[in-house]
């Protein structure tokens, strides 16, 4: 009986856990938990059984384990990544996640609780005891209530985004009845847990003449006293409420048995499959690529099982929020990618094959694949994606050893082609001869200093993009004066300068990248210098992160690679590698440049470079360096890690794109018409020549070119110097003529 009102000395603060369920009954449901139990724990072992099938990860991902587990518990359980780009998506997610954690655990305690402190009490002491009693019992039902509470809220958030405002992002060609059952689920089970936990309360009520009196301590489970409320308020009674709950209770477990079976075999399954991805991340991932081993056996992507487990658990992890599709300037610009279904038509072409399908090739230039050349060659790999996925999903890897499976094809459009075969007769991506790369400094008052000569503080590392473009040649000439005029000793290369192969092995490659960085590194050790110094950040990004990553002694003895290394390059980290923007930094806070940070009033915005910001999380260098010209910065709305590609990356450079607009173009609108100063802003700034490149083009393509001027960090600091009359203006060539257009001009 449940006990009266008020209560009576001796009885006990706590409530029947099994109330109106009989013997039969609870045997009936431990005979189901078990069969849920096996069911759950065969799924989750096949599922990760399956991972072994594929090829070993080049990366060391289960090292530092306590670590690794650490960093993940905070990524998942602070949701610090569903709350990037939308605050409703991280409350919603918060909610749930905390809800379902809490109530999980809530069932559990009361496990304990029955099956096993009852019956140790009992072997020990020789009666059965629980702690589920008195202000346990209180703060238990307060907690569960409060908890279920926000649950329900944040799957009803889920519901209404996905069926009411049918958020975008969350539709595509995978959307399927798995995604309802999860949602639907989950909200059956919260509210079925009020409804369940209402009948109870109303069910052990008194009946007396003044009307029906609830147990007075059952108000600390105030959603499930509500519910009673109601029910009792449009006439259920209690021995009403009383038959109707045992239909309740098998209904309400039934739902959760199913639901727990079904874990391993859909969508659900990313409850576990996407902690152990943020558990085995990469914390470079996108900024450093795998690499590929000598071994002429060695396929790209022929088959599914050229994949390596992670990223087979990569696939996994996707829980097709579609925040990776939301942010992909190809995506947003019309071309033919969709990151997230990218990784869904591989973990779906998987599926099909374990299931019996029939085998294709894994990426062929038309329809013929799993994945077409055309959605490759739209990727800028600006890792935008990988910055938006909440279960850091590297998307990066994989769309890279689909390149280089189109690569090994011969797949890849004629203006790569030509690029390829610049770089290997000529070492640059512009067909001229290397003898002629540092002649862009000819027009300098002074002479730059041969690194292959002299020792220096600085090897500069100038690029491509600098030494033949006549655009950003005027960049290089800018850079070099604010070097003199600090007084830093820095010195280049000239001709055994060649290019550092970042994006052709984005492309797919690979050897080719190999031959780049072998035949420069083996310069580089040549020279005698203390740090690099880079003008594009791709490069920065490249001798940074990927450079001490190669293992040239694998292929030092290939007869078709120019360089005999026998060991890693800078795999300590002896030579520091840094951006200009960062060593310019510096020399403006010792006061080397003398600049007042007044000599200036132009209205300005800032793009951030992708290789720069994303990748590398320099942000605020090449900020402060437009503030110390003296010049009014008004941020983008998407700036930071939020930053939009200019569409240059990824061999973008080099691609005819069919495409709505491209993102140069978008991004000049944004800069006109969405930031704070609007109309108002003068000037374009940007610290990447690619960049350059790609907003000149986009300026003429876009009918800009009366509204903006597109310039560098670097020119505006030498206008500033001449400005302020600490250096004299004429050392920079004014005729060099229209930058070189990118492929799509």
């Amino acid at each position: 009986m449940a006990p009266t009102l008020p209560l009576q000395a001796g009885d006990t603060i706590t409530r029947e856990t099994f109330w109106g369920i009989s013997h039969t009954g609870e045997v009936v449901f431990y005979y189901l938990a078990f069969v849920t139990i096996v069911v759950f724990a065969w799924g989750v072992y096949d599922r990760f059984a399956r991972y072994s099938e594929g090829t070993e990860d080049w990366f060391e991902r289960l090292d530092d384990l306590p670590g690794r587990i650490s960093r993940a518990a905070k990524v998942v359980g602070s949701n610090e990544k569903q709350f990037n780009r939308d605050l409703v998506g991280g409350i919603m997610h918060s909610f749930i996640l905390w809800g379902f954690l809490t109530l999980l655990i809530g069932t559990t305690i009361i496990a304990i609780d029955i099956d096993i402190f009852r019956n140790v009490t009992q072997l020990l002491t020789g009666e059965r005891q629980s702690f589920f009693v008195g202000d346990f019992y209180l703060s238990y039902s307060l907690v569960m209530d409060f908890m279920g509470l926000l649950f329900v809220v944040g799957v009803g958030i889920a519901i209404y985004r996905r069926y009411v405002s049918q958020k975008e992002r969350l539709r595509g060609p995978h959307s399927s009845r798995e995604d309802d059952f999860l949602v639907w689920s989950l909200f059956l089970l919260g509210v079925g847990g009020y409804v369940q936990e209402g009948l109870r309360i109303l069910g052990t009520a008194d009946v007396t003449a003044s009307g029906v009196q609830f147990i007075e301590f059952e108000k600390v489970s105030f959603v499930g006293w509500f519910v009673a409320d109601v029910m009792n308020a449009v006439g259920m009674t209690p021995g009403m409420a009383e038959a109707a709950y045992p239909v309740m209770w098998w209904s309400h477990a039934l739902l959760a048995f199913v639901f727990i079976a079904a874990i391993p075999y859909a969508k659900p399954f990313h409850m576990i499959s996407s902690f152990a991805n943020v558990v085995t991340a990469d914390e470079k991932a996108g900024k450093r690529l795998p690499g590929i081993p000598a071994d002429l056996d060695h396929t790209n992507a022929e088959s599914i099982e050229d994949f390596t487990w992670k990223e087979l658990l990569d696939q996994d992890a996707c829980t097709k929020c579609g925040r990776c599709s939301s942010v992909c300037p190809a995506n947003a610009s019309g071309r033919d990618l969709n990151p997230r279904d990218v990784i869904l038509d591989l973990k779906a072409y998987r599926e099909d094959l374990d299931a019996g399908g029939d085998e294709k090739p894994i990426i062929a230039d038309g329809s013929g694949g799993v994945i077409k050349a055309q959605t490759m060659e739209s990727c800028m790999a600006c890792m935008a994606c990988m910055d938006a996925c909440p279960v850091e999903i590297e998307h990066l890897s994989s769309f890279t050893r689909l390149n280089r499976q189109l690569a090994d094809q011969g797949d890849i459009p004629p203006s790569l082609q030509d690029v390829f075969q610049n770089v290997m007769q000529k070492d640059n991506t512009f067909g001229d001869a290397n003898r002629t790369r540092g002649d862009w400094t000819e027009d300098l008052e002074f002479e730059v200093t041969d690194a292959r000569e002299t020792e220096v503080d600085y090897l500069w590392y100038v690029g491509d993009y600098p030494s033949f473009d006549d655009r950003n040649k005027q960049v290089a000439r800018s850079l070099a004066k604010i070097f003199q005029h600090a007084d830093v000793d820095v010195g280049i290369l000239y001709e055994d300068e060649v290019y550092d192969a970042n994006d052709i092995r984005r492309v797919g490659e690979e050897f080719l990248f190999l031959e780049q960085a072998g035949t420069l590194v083996e310069t580089f050790e040549e020279c005698e210098f203390s740090k690099i110094v880079c003008t594009d950040p791709h490069s920065y990004n490249t001798f940074k992160n990927e450079y001490p990553e190669v293992d040239f002694e694998e292929y030092a003895d290939d007869p078709m690679m120019p360089f005999e290394l026998t060991e890693r390059w800078n795999a300590d980290e002896s030579i520091e590698v840094l951006h200009w923007t960062q060593v310019v930094e510096e020399l403006t806070n010792s006061g080397a440049l003398g600049l007042r940070g007044n000599e200036l009033d132009y209205t300005v915005t800032y793009h951030d470079p992708c290789h720069l910001g994303r990748f590398n999380d320099e942000y605020e260098a090449p900020r402060e360096l437009v503030r110390a010209t003296g010049c009014d910065l008004h941020e983008m709305p998407r700036n930071r890690a939020n930053s939009y590609c200019c569409g240059g990356g990824g061999g973008g450079l080099w691609i005819d794109q069919e495409e709505d607009e491209k993102p140069s173009e978008e991004r000049l609108r944004e800069a006109l018409e969405d930031t704070e100063a609007g109309s108002a802003v003068e000037k374009f700034v940007v610290a990447c020549p690619m960049c350059m490149t790609m907003y000149e083009d986009g300026r003429k393509t876009g009918g800009f070119e009366d509204d903006i001027e597109i310039v560098d960090i670097a020119e505006l600091i030498v206008e500033a110097l001449e400005t302020g009359g600490k250096i004299s203006a004429g050392a920079t060539s004014e005729d060099d003529g229209d930058a070189a257009a990118p492929a799509d001009d």
